[in-house]
């Protein structure tokens, strides 16, 4: 798989990952806290990312954004994860 083809599945993965996330927690009560292992995984998957220079910091935190802004409602997402750790140097 070529660098171009694999930066767009990541970003496509990512996305979709975030999505369905987001959707998910909003329908159930307190659903960040029941899906918990799963943002904690798509924050991990989002640093390794940017750690393994699949994807830029930058790119990242708009994929984030994007996610946040269709779902204002999932504060988890508006956080966003802390691409400045060790992972992401």
């Amino acid at each position: 798989m070529d660098l171009l083809t694999r930066h767009d599945r990541t970003v496509r993965l990512l996305a979709d990952r975030l999505e369905t996330l987001a959707v998910a927690s909003l329908r159930v009560p307190r659903g960040d806290r029941a899906y918990r292992d799963h943002i904690l995984a798509a924050i991990a998957a989002t640093r390794h990312a940017v750690a393994l220079r699949l994807i830029s910091p930058d790119e990242a935190a708009a994929i984030w954004d994007e996610v946040a802004g269709r779902h204002p409602e999932a504060g988890w997402c508006r956080k966003g994860p802390d691409l400045a750790g060790p992972l992401a140097a």
